[in-house]
């Protein structure tokens, strides 16, 4: 691989706190063989090195690769045909999406993180693919979309074992149906099963075939899909894999007021205080959303070294609420940033994200406790990376870290004028935009210059997209829309009751410090 210096007016190396990150003036890193070999003044790292290639100018500002801590598709619900409705509702406005090419689909939205910077993401994967064999099938796809665009990847396959489509028995559900449609449901839901042993085949298979997670670009994780989809069965099967073969978990877990509940149902407690009895709570498990949280869920992850990924755009856009975000961060837990399905904007937008992250939580009064600039930069850099196989080794530019780095018009940020006061985080956090991307490197390889995808023929990929989905729905497609419309409306009503005012309302509100 060819060395490389990338110069810029500022080179953002870490977030050191809440209040400071180390930034060099008139910068440069230099990268040999994908790893950053030294960072400092440009002037002395030109005269100290020869590299094959000088990247970035005066007119740039270099930053670490963002992570996107919480992915799941290519093309988007409201894409496909499912508007943005209450989550438990959501699920059943979902069986409408078409059968999309996996390959195609995890392009689209690589190329709009990569558009934003976004150089690492966690891909939970697990909509409707059983059988094992096909499961595999398709990771492979999606694992290939990832190295042909040169981005990063950390691969999970989200076991489900139980509920598929509401808080209770399949079988039980389906029973809700009058004849045929519920033999049709319960075929549906049948079909997606996967027993235990064979979910454990479909990890063990692809950390083998990624190195046993020594490869670059592409490791595997465990993903218990959340409480209510996993018996305790598949949870201490998944916390042994875990600890066997030393790879980390990301859960979702009290997404919205209803997992709450089912939790409370279930155990007589919170759903993290089950997982917590079951040996699960730990530096391996990431929890996803975590809106829902109580004061003593997060003095127990906190204590514990669990780390929570906020997912603000999905949390919004499917009313699950507001989370905690400032409560865990007095508590010094760490936190990624995930766009989820998609963003605010429909879209994979990750310096758009940390700008809603950043003022979501923006609580009346003047005490120093809203979140910081650098704090949300950490958030999608670092503490993303921590979430991931690739913890200690992206996230920031320090020597033997990965050289995966985003390049950033300055002028973009700063004209036509900045004041010399402001701090180059807090400009980069609230000014950057996509169009300002004007280099992203991974590995110490350039995969996006100007717009332009290096490894990959862009408009071509997008076409042959476009044309895969030009064509009528299948039997098969058409079968699971009408299953949809009889569904819809039983699945709402199964939650009628389930939450007085109380239980409607989280330990703090959003609006005050209390």
């Amino acid at each position: 691989m060819a060395s490389s210096l990338i110069r810029g007016k500022f080179v953002v190396v870490k977030v050191e706190s809440r209040a400071e990150a180390r930034v060099i003036t008139d910068g440069a890193v230099f990268q040999r063989d994908g790893v950053v070999v030294e960072v400092g003044p440009y002037a002395e790292l030109h005269a100290r090195h020869r590299p094959d290639e000088v990247l970035g100018s005066v007119e740039h500002v270099v930053v670490p690769g963002f992570v996107n801590g919480h992915h799941h598709v290519g093309l988007t619900p409201l894409q496909l045909g499912s508007p943005d409705h209450a989550l438990e509702i959501w699920f059943a406005s979902r069986m409408t999406g078409r059968d999309v090419d996996p390959y195609l689909d995890t392009l689209y939205s690589a190329f709009e993180m990569l558009e934003s910077g976004i150089t690492t993401v966690q891909h939970l994967h697990g909509w409707r693919i059983a059988p094992a064999a096909r499961v595999i099938g398709v990771a492979e796809r999606i694992l290939k979309a990832y190295e042909d665009v040169g981005m990063r990847v950390s691969y999970s396959y989200a076991l489900r074992d139980q509920n598929r489509l509401a808080y209770e028995a399949d079988e039980t559900f389906a029973q809700r149906f009058p004849a045929p449609v519920s033999d049709d449901l319960a075929a549906y839901l049948k079909a997606q099963a996967i027993p235990l042993d064979d979910h454990r085949g479909i990890f063990t298979d692809l950390w083998e075939k990624c190195g046993r997670n020594t490869r670059d670009r592409a490791r595997i994780q465990l993903a218990p899909a959340n409480l209510h989809w996993c018996s305790d069965e598949a949870l201490e099967a998944l916390r042994d894999w875990s600890a066997r073969y030393r790879v980390g978990m990301h859960m979702h877990l009290v997404e919205t007021a209803y997992q709450k509940e089912y939790a409370r149902r279930r155990s007589g407690g919170t759903a993290l205080q089950h997982l917590a009895k079951l040996g699960l709570v730990g530096p391996q498990l990431t929890l996803g959303h975590g809106v829902w949280l109580d004061e003593a869920d997060i003095d127990m992850a906190a204590d514990s070294g669990t780390m929570i990924c906020h997912n603000a755009s999905s949390n919004l856009r499917l009313r699950s609420g507001v989370a905690p975000l400032n409560h865990w961060a007095a508590r010094g837990v760490r936190v990624a940033i995930g766009l989820d399905e998609a963003g605010i904007n429909d879209d994979r937008d990750m310096l758009q994200e940390m700008r809603l992250v950043l003022r979501l939580h923006r609580v009346p009064g003047m005490d120093d406790m809203v979140p910081t600039c650098p704090q949300v930069l950490k958030m999608a850099t670092e503490d993303g990376a921590a979430t991931t196989p690739y913890a200690g080794h992206i996230g920031t530019l320090e020597p033997g870290r990965a050289a995966d780095l985003v390049l950033l018009s300055w002028r973009q940020i700063a004209h036509p004028y900045l004041d010399p006061q402001t701090a180059v985080v807090d400009a980069i956090v609230q000014r950057a935009k996509t169009a300002g991307v004007a280099m992203v490197m991974v590995a110490g390889e350039v995969v996006v210059r100007d717009g332009h995808f290096t490894r990959i023929d862009r408009e071509a990929a997008l076409e042959e997209l476009a044309a895969s989905l030009r064509v009528d729905l299948k039997p098969e497609e058409e079968r699971r829309r009408r299953l949809s419309r009889e569904v819809f409306p039983v699945v709402k009503r199964f939650y009628d009751g389930w939450l007085d005012e109380g239980a409607r309302q989280p330990f703090y509100r959003p609006s005050s410090r209390i």
